[in-house]
């Protein structure tokens, strides 16, 4: 099983209809450019904010948006990957 967990030292503020995640702390000196969430990519947040594995996070991705288990872990791997890149998150084996 394996989990995955934003990073300390980045949050999620709402500007004007947006999403964007903030960095705060030690990560604004590190931080180039934002990200912006889209309602599915906010639900993920929330999600893997608290930790979660990637099981449950397809589990719930389909129940609240009524999509197959391929479709979810296709959206969640490519959420990832961009969290990765921008190096928000922890993971876990």
């Amino acid at each position: 099983m394996k989990l995955v967990k934003i990073k300390e030292g980045f949050i999620v503020r709402k500007i004007a209809d947006t999403n964007i995640v903030v960095p705060i702390g030690d990560n604004i000196a590190d931080f180039n450019g934002f990200i912006s969430l889209n309602e599915t990519a906010l639900f993920l947040w929330k999600k893997i904010a608290g930790g979660t594995d990637l099981s449950q996070l397809a589990n719930d991705m389909t129940q609240e948006y009524e999509i197959s288990m391929e479709t979810a872990q296709k959206d969640i791997k490519r959420f990832l990957e961009r969290l990765k890149r921008a190096d928000m998150l922890d993971e876990y084996a």
